[in-house]
């Protein structure tokens, strides 16, 4: 459902350990985008551009301490932009105005994920 809303000039952050499933749920918005090829972390490679409707850039900044001249503000408003580690982006973005996921470990081996939308939306 939430890959169904995305529209260019979207921010989804995604934030929890190692491990957590930040990938796995890109590799889900992708999929309701209407992506069908492969989606690897772009852990080394930093950014991986798909040309979908709309474009998405997927940014993994896990090896970088600061977002900082990475460019990625040259995509906000023709890409959304599926942003984890999002505390490396500082202040490059409103934050108010993103998706702000989170993904945690539970109890028994299971997960949680907490998901706030920007504040554009009333909840």
């Amino acid at each position: 459902e939430l890959a169904e809303g995305l529209q260019p000039g979207d921010l989804v952050t995604l934030d929890g350990p190692l491990g957590a499933g930040k990938t796995t749920l890109v590799r889900g918005i992708l999929r309701g985008i209407g992506h069908d090829g492969p989606v690897r972390s772009p852990t080394f490679t930093l950014i991986q551009l798909y040309d979908t409707k709309p474009p998405v850039l997927h940014a993994d900044l896990y090896r970088l301490k600061s977002a900082a001249g990475l460019g990625l503000e040259e995509f906000e408003c023709s890409h959304v932009l599926l942003v984890e580690w999002s505390d490396r982006l500082e202040n490059l973005f409103d934050r108010t105005l993103s998706w702000q996921i989170e993904i945690g470990f539970g109890d028994e081996g299971g997960r949680w994920v907490s998901i706030l939308p920007p504040s554009r939306y009333s909840i």
